[in-house]
């Protein structure tokens, strides 16, 4: 475990950041701090979903961040994201998370080491607008390959590759917008004042935008699959058109041919020296006359 408190003479409160606990380190930390150890064991279970609690004198939430580095095809919540779990009253703010954030360093550097965040919830406020920053980018991502395949299945042939990708894409986004449909709850509990009210909002608007914007890609990835199977069953359907168009032909040449196959004896064209050009004639006929037919019932 990296247990790292950061103070600085400007600040009024404490930061403490803790890395990968296990649950004795996080039982030494809800003692020193008297805070509920059941509470902690949150921290630990990596596919918590986004929430808030309030404990009396102490505000606990938890949030799940977007991982920059993550598989080409990762499409479960533990894969995407991490969980930052944060404790914070007027004295102190811990931060506990499994893998590094630099984004906690960069909160640090830039609002709680310049002074520029008086209290604690200011950092809190920074910390979610981070946090949703970070599903930003990957909405961009998303949308344009969803663009992408939106012409790959107009313009292009349809392979079965593409319900694969599309299956990731609408995975990915329906992820991102339960995770942010939930992180609305620990936004909304948040309680600040002064110039911080206006960051608030600004977090605010951006999950609302987020979500919205994960929806929307869900709603066009789920209409795509739909005209992709559509698309694909139009396919067969032609291909079987064809297919039996083929056998109305040759199902009366083949019963012709059939029945001129048998072997009696006393069959009264065996011996007809225009018996085999009769036939062969009356086949071609009967072709025409099927596709005539056909045409007329604008099969062709």
């Amino acid at each position: 475990m990296s247990v790292t408190t950061w103070d600085t003479a400007t600040s009024t409160f404490s930061w403490i950041d803790i890395v990968s606990p296990t649950e004795a380190e996080l039982k030494a930390i809800s003692e020193k701090y008297k805070l509920h150890h059941y509470t902690l064991r949150d921290c630990l279970e990596p596919d918590h979903l986004p929430k808030h609690e309030d404990l009396g004198d102490t505000q606990f939430l938890i949030t799940r961040i977007l991982n920059e580095a993550q598989p080409a095809n990762s499409h479960t919540m533990q894969s995407m994201s991490s969980k930052v779990a944060v404790f914070y009253n007027e004295h102190y703010i811990i931060t506990v998370h499994r893998l590094s954030q630099p984004i906690l360093e960069e909160i640090k550097a830039k609002y709680y080491d310049t002074g520029r965040s008086k209290t604690t919830t200011e950092i809190v406020t920074k910390i979610i607008w981070y946090v949703l920053h970070s599903y930003d980018k990957p909405a961009i991502q998303l949308s344009n390959e969803v663009d992408k395949h939106e012409e790959d299945i107009f313009l292009k042939t349809l392979t079965p590759v593409m319900t694969k990708q599309l299956y990731f894409i609408k995975r990915k986004a329906g992820i991102c917008y339960k995770l942010l449909m939930l992180t609305a709850e620990v936004v909304n509990s948040i309680r600040t004042s002064g110039s911080d009210v206006v960051a608030l909002q600004d977090a605010k608007d951006l999950q609302l935008k987020l979500v919205t914007i994960y929806d929307q890609i869900h709603e066009d990835v789920t209409n795509l699959l739909n005209i992709y199977l559509s698309l694909s069953a139009q396919k067969t359907n032609e291909v079987m058109k064809v297919l039996t168009i083929f056998s109305v032909f040759f199902m009366p040449l083949t019963f012709i041919v059939g029945i001129y196959g048998m072997n009696f004896q006393f069959m009264p064209e065996l011996r007809s020296r225009w018996g085999y050009p009769i036939v062969l004639v009356s086949m071609v006929v009967v072709a025409i006359i099927l596709y005539i037919w056909i045409k007329r019932k604008k099969w062709l």
